[in-house]
């Protein structure tokens, strides 16, 4: 078990420190609406991260994704491939970067109405955001065919994919957190966290998903040699 919960906690940080999730959270918190709407929100994004998870370990499980305790071939490639179109997302979030003092001029416009949100539209927009965003998409695939590639029982498999969506939800579940355990108190550091997080978007986003494409690509080589 160690070694499949193992391979899942690297990925589970890249999907937990993204920032537009986490920026959405804080948002809805502070209208009229956050004391429902940000339950609502972290109860889609992890819809969102077991659905895609779930599927893909089914997947790989039944393509044989384990050869005699090592990753299969196909598994490899996989992993080179992720890496790879992770480098280029990072790539793209680096080029694309808003310029200096334009705030939070690159964030998704959606969340100029989130005030609007009812907690349906709000778990609708956390399951897209950790289901369906490429970089998440990409990550939770890498997650699942890692945890798959060990071979393990299907109930570790499980335990595994659990610990993965665990740690993929602490970054808009903290907030929430901090919301409810401070009430009023909570508006400056969410506000702050929100302000920084807004400025520095697309240098986490592509740090992030350059570091795990190498670690990606390295792998794959590693299982190809």
């Amino acid at each position: 078990m160690g070694q499949a919960i193992g391979q899942v906690l690297s990925y589970g940080v890249a999907v937990a420190l993204s920032p537009v999730p986490i920026i959405a959270v804080v948002l809805m918190l502070g209208t009229s609406r956050g004391r429902v709407n940000g339950p609502a929100f972290l109860g889609g994004w992890i819809v969102g991260l077991a659905v895609v998870g779930t599927i893909v370990l089914f997947a790989a499980s039944g393509g044989s994704a384990s050869d005699q305790g090592q990753p299969a071939t196909w598994v490899s490639v996989v992993k080179i491939a992720l890496g790879v179109l992770l480098a280029l997302v990072a790539l793209r979030q680096w080029r694309h970067r808003p310029r200096a003092g334009a705030g939070d001029a690159g964030l998704p416009k959606w969340m100029q109405a989130i005030d609007t949100f009812t907690p349906r539209r709000s778990f609708a927009i956390a399951a897209a955001l950790s289901a369906v965003n490429p970089k998440n998409l990409l990550l939770t695939v890498g997650a699942a065919a890692a945890i798959a590639q060990t071979g393990a029982s299907t109930g570790t498999q499980a335990v595994a994919l659990a610990v993965f969506v665990l740690v993929g939800t602490l970054g808009p579940g903290i907030p929430v957190a901090i919301y409810f355990a401070m009430g009023d108190r909570a508006a400056r550091p969410l506000d702050e966290l929100q302000t920084w997080m807004g400025e520095h978007n697309a240098a986490i986003m592509a740090t992030i998903c350059l570091v795990i494409g190498a670690k990606l690509i390295g792998d794959g080589i590693t299982g190809l040699t």
